[in-house]
C-alpha cells in the first residue's frame, strides 16, 4: 500500500518552496493531461501551457519563472524534472527482495550468496560467483564463473551475465541483457575468418542501468568497462574493451564499436553510431541518428546526417561538406571584392 504524503512533508524531505495549501495530501504521480486530485505532476516547459491549465492533479511541480500560471497547489523548484523523478521514487520505492532460493534455481556449492539474496525460478549461478547482499537474482538469469554481483543490485528475468564480469551496486540490469559476450574479435587469412580469443571481462560500475536486450562484449585483451552512473537504454550494442565514462546516457539501438572511448557526463541520441578506437571528450552530446566517425576533443552538441554513396564519393564530399562554411565565407569575400572593382569602374 502506497504511503500519502503532504506537500509539506515531500519539500522537507526533497526540499523546494510550497505554494498553496502544504497539507494538500498526494498519493501518487500522474502526468498532465491524467493526473487526479491525489496526484503531483510536473510543468517544465512552456508549449504544455494548455495542459497546465486543463489539469485535475492535486499539486504540480515547476520552476520560479512558471508558478503564477497556475492557482494550485505547487512546489517550486530549479529542475522540475528532477524533482519529479525524486518525487516519483518516492512514491515508488525499490521492491526490497523478499530472501531465499527458489527450489528450481542451480546455485553452485562454490558460489557465494548473500543470506538476504534472493535467487528465482530456473536461475543458475555458478562456481566462484559472489551474489552479495540483498541483490535479486531474477528467473532464468544466469551468473557465469567467477562474476560478482554487487549489492541491492536487480537482475530482471532473463538476463545474463558471462563468467569473469563485476557488476557494481545498485545495478539494474533489465531482461534479456547479455554482459560479457564475445566481442566481435576475428581476423581474416586467405579468405577466411580466424577467431580471436577474448579473454578480457566486463567491469559495471555502481548505480548503472542496463536496458532490455543490451549487449555489452567482454574485452579481447583488456576489460570494457562501464563507469558509475551510466544509464544505457534497451537494444544498446558495447563492443570489446570499449570504455564509458561515469554518468553517461545512451539512448536505445546506439552502436559502439570496439575500442571507443566514451567520456563522462556525455548524451548519446538513438540510433547513432560511434565507429571504433574513436575518443568522446567529456561533455560532448551526440545527436540521433548521427554516425562519428572522427574523434571528437571538446564538449558540446555534434549533429550529422549524410546519406551514403560509394566509398570514394561519399569521403570526398564528405570533405567537402566540412569546409562549407570556409567555402561560403570565400564566396562572399569575392563577391564583395567583385562589388568594389565595379563600383569603382
Amino acid at each position: 500500500m502506497l504511503v500519502p504524503y503532504t506537500l509539506a512533508e515531500i519539500a522537507s524531505r526533497l526540499g523546494g518552496r510550497v505554494v498553496g495549501d502544504p497539507d494538500t495530501l498526494i498519493r501518487q504521480v500522474g502526468s498532465l493531461e491524467h493526473a487526479s486530485a491525489d496526484q503531483i505532476t510536473f510543468f517544465s516547459h512552456l508549449r504544455n501551457k494548455g495542459k497546465l491549465a486543463a489539469t485535475r492533479a492535486g499539486a504540480v511541480v515547476l520552476d520560479d519563472g512558471a508558478q503564477s500560471l497556475t492557482v494550485i497547489p505547487r512546489i517550486v523548484c530549479e529542475n522540475p524534472y528532477a524533482y519529479f523523478a525524486r518525487v516519483s521514487q518516492l512514491f515508488n520505492p525499490v521492491p526490497t527482495p523478499e530472501p531465499g532460493q527458489h527450489s528450481t534455481a542451480q546455485v553452485s556449492p562454490a558460489a557465494r550468496v548473500a543470506a538476504s539474496a534472493r535467487i528465482d525460478a530456473g536461475a543458475i549461478v555458478e562456481d566462484e560467483a559472489h551474489i552479495d547482499e540483498r541483490v535479486w537474482v531474477g528467473a532464468g538469469c544466469h551468473v557465469g564463473h567467477g562474476s560478482s554481483i554487487g549489492e541491492d543490485s536487480r537482475l530482471y528475468p532473463g538476463a545474463i551475465v558471462y563468467h569473469e564480469c563485476r557488476v557494481g551496486r545498485r545495478a539494474i540490469v533489465h531482461s534479456g541483457a547479455v554482459i560479457g559476450a564475445d566481442g566481435f574479435g576475428v581476423a581474416e587469412d586467405a579468405g577466411q575468418w580466424i577467431k580471436i580469443p577474448q579473454i578480457g571481462g566486463v567491469i559495471i560500475g555502481d548505480d548503472v542501468e542496463i536496458g532490455a536486450n543490451t549487449t555489452i562484449d567482454r574485452g579481447a585483451i583488456d576489460d570494457t568497462v562501464v563507469e558509475d552512473g551510466v544509464k544505457l537504454d534497451n537494444q544498446v550494442q558495447i563492443g570489446h574493451n570499449v570504455r564509458i565514462g561515469a554518468h553517461t546516457a545512451v539512448a536505445g539501438c546506439v552502436g559502439v564499436a570496439g575500442s571507443a572511448n566514451i567520456g563522462r557526463h556525455c548524451t548519446i541520441g538513438g540510433a547513432a553510431v560511434i565507429l571504433g578506437h574513436l575518443k568522446l571528450a567529456d561533455g560532448v552530446n551526440v545527436s540521433a541518428g548521427t554516425l562519428i566517425s572522427r574523434s571528437i576533443n571538446e564538449p558540446g552538441t555534434y549533429t550529422g546526417v549524410f546519406p551514403f554513396d560509394r566509398n570514394a564519393s561519399w569521403v570526398r564530399n564528405a570533405v567537402l561538406l566540412r569546409h562549407l562554411s570556409d567555402l561560403a565565407d570565400r564566396v562572399r569575400a569575392l563577391e564583395e571584392l567583385l562589388r568594389t572593382k565595379e563600383k569603382n569602374g
